[in-house]
Formats: structure tokens, sequence, C-alpha cells
């Protein structure tokens, strides 16, 4: 037994289309329905307020980096530190002795071999990057085309089929409602025959009842 009845209920193909009349007095049951209901119909559904009214949310990073632009729109990005990619300046000259004289100096030495050290490491893996984009960046990026492509023509083609099926069902549906339009224009013409006739037989039953009481009435006078 199936869940869903089919209902015909509305035959937009044979029924005529309502008049002013009707209209408003459909659409007063619906107002009254919805103030019953608590609904407000001059505020809008969530799904249905538009993209200007959208309060975007940012994380506390993002927040931090908006209030910095805001109070000084000329300063920098400070969470990355551009100084190690920059030249890198010479510490002092060294002596035989300048290590034990000197140690500052050693520091200073020690501190420059390791930005070097990160620069040059940076460096071979921007090369190394570079490189494998120069060997294979095309054909993945041709291959990428290529599936977005696939994509797009299989979205593309479920579209078709599904405006398709849509077509053919309301086709069917006008064909189903258009075969039984004389069938039902002849069983309303033949309910309103019955119900006229019926009232005609009630005022024929009523007038008929009104004319035994007269007579009771002139048999008793």
């Amino acid at each position: 037994m199936p869940l869903i009845h089919e209902s015909y209920d509305s035959l937009p193909y044979v029924d005529a289309p309502p008049d002013q009349a009707a209209l408003h007095a459909a659409l007063g049951l619906i107002a009254a329905d919805m103030a019953s209901a608590g609904v407000d119909a001059a505020q809008l559904h969530p799904a249905l307020i538009p993209a200007a009214t959208y309060t975007p949310t940012f994380s506390d990073a993002l927040e931090r980096e908006h209030a910095r632009l805001q109070a000084d729109p000329a300063s920098k990005l400070s969470a990355i530190d551009l100084a190690r990619y920059e030249a890198l300046e010479a510490p002092p000259n060294t002596s035989p002795t300048s290590d034990e004289d000197k140690p500052e100096i050693l520091a200073q030495w020690k501190a420059a071999l390791q930005k070097a050290y990160t620069s040059s490491e940076y460096l071979n893996a921007r090369l190394a990057e570079l490189g494998l984009l120069e060997k294979f960046g095309k054909n993945a990026w041709l291959i990428s085309n290529s599936q977005q492509e696939d994509i797009l023509k299989s979205i593309e083609a479920e579209l078709a089929d599904v405006r398709k099926q849509h077509e053919e069902a309301e086709a069917i549906r006008r064909q189903q409602q258009e075969s039984v339009h004389g069938e039902i224009k002849t069983l309303e013409e033949t309910w309103k025959r019955g119900v006229g006739r019926v009232l005609e037989t009630e005022v024929a039953a009523e007038g008929l009842k009104q004319q035994i009481l007269e007579r009771r009435r002139a048999g008793a006078v």
C-alpha cells in the first residue's frame, strides 16, 4: 500500500481560473491562518534575506589584522618576518684572537651563518618547486581543466535529463487531465441538474405542504 496517494484536487488544465472574489477570499483565509499561527507576513524568511544583510564572521587572527589595518592602513603584515629573505649584513672582520677577545663577533657570525643556511635551503626548495612546476605544471593544469569540463558536461547532462523528465511529466499530466475533461464536464453538468431537480422537488413539496395546511385551515373554519 503506497504511503502517498495521488490527489487531483487541482486540475490546472481543466479548472477555470478563480475570479477576483474567490481569490480575495482565499487570500483572506491564508492571512487569517498565518495570523493565528503567529507568522509575521512582513518579516522575510531567513533564507530569503538578501546577501547585503549578511554579516561575515572571521577568526581571531583575521579580526586582529582587520583592526591593525583600520588603525593604520599603511602598516605591514607582522605575522611573517620578511627580514630573513633580505640580504644579510656581513659581521665585522675577525682576527686569530677575536674569538677569545670579542666573543660577540663569533656569535654574530654564527647567527649570520644560520640565516644563510636557512636562506639557502629556502632557495633550493624554491628552485626545486619551480622546476617541478615547469616540468609538470602545464600537464597538471590541462588535466585539471579536462576534469572540470567533464564535471560540467555531466552536470549539464543531468540538468537536461531532469528538464526532459519534467517536460514529460507535464505532458502526461496535461494529457491525463484533457482526456477526462469531457467526462468531468458531463459529471459536473449532471450534478448541477441533479441538485436543481432536488431543489425543485423540495420547492414543490413545500408548496404542496402549504396547500394541505391551507385546506385543513379552511375545513376547520
